[in-house]
């Protein structure tokens, strides 16, 4: 099934600390942005890669992915004040013929063909789905400093992106969020407010997301490990 990808990339990442677009650090001589657009840029069943960014930053993006000269197309969209927007930006600028769009994270470039392979079909299958990885450490409530109470992790998940979803119901998500003037923590959470289903598409521990400094080691460990696959 082809899809279309949306990339938010028109943040400013403040909790890493860099004084910049986080997605512009470099990971082994080159922006953490390229290694994302290439998993998708090189995906066959990718149709076009919407990369959302700041009009400040415009002319910079458009240079970097006229560089990579990835056989999909990119397309430029400018962001809004929140990501929600941002993506909204995105959506409304889908093709009219696309069924499945995803939503992924600038900032996780592990992202595998495989993985997205399988989320795009269980998308089709169930409407709407998420990549995410078993909680493996004891969860626990606190109010302040004092803990609560333990919460059973066998039925917790730790959410990451990709997230899959039909064009319609997405649309619909984001036209009733707008609406309601609703923020959401992400895409997915828009449909489930709706009573819609999303469905869990088990992924890997290696898909991170970049946010702090000290995940530019985990980063780095992660790129080493995969040059001996």
């Amino acid at each position: 099934m082809k899809y279309e990808v949306i990339i938010p990339a028109a943040g400013q990442g403040k909790r890493m600390k860099a004084g910049r677009n986080k997605l512009w650090i470099e990971l082994e001589g080159e922006p953490i942005i390229c290694h994302t657009l290439r998993q998708f840029g090189t995906d066959e069943n990718c149709r076009r890669i919407l990369l959302v960014v700041n009009s400040a930053e415009e002319e910079d993006f458009r240079n970097l992915t006229e560089k990579l000269g990835l056989p999909i197309p990119i397309e430029l969209i400018h962001g809004g004040s929140e990501r929600q927007y941002s993506v909204k930006n995105a959506v409304d600028s889908l093709t009219s013929d696309t069924e499945i769009v995803l939503v992924h994270d600038g900032a996780r470039p592990f992202i595998t063909e495989p993985l997205i392979k399988k989320l795009v079909e269980d998308a089709c299958l169930h409407g709407a789905s998420v990549l995410a990885v078993p909680v493996k450490d004891t969860m626990k409530q606190a109010d302040g400093v004092f803990i609560t109470q333990t919460i059973e992790r066998s039925s917790l998940w730790a959410i990451q992106t990709p997230q899959a979803f039909r064009v319609s119901l997405l649309k619909k998500a984001h036209r009733q969020a707008e609406e309601d003037g609703f923020l959401g923590t992400d895409d997915a959470s828009l449909l489930e407010r709706l009573g819609m289903s999303v469905a869990i598409t088990e992924g890997n521990y290696d898909n991170i997301k970049i946010t702090t400094p000290e995940d530019l080691y985990f980063a780095k460990a992660i790129l080493e490990k995969n040059k001996g696959v």
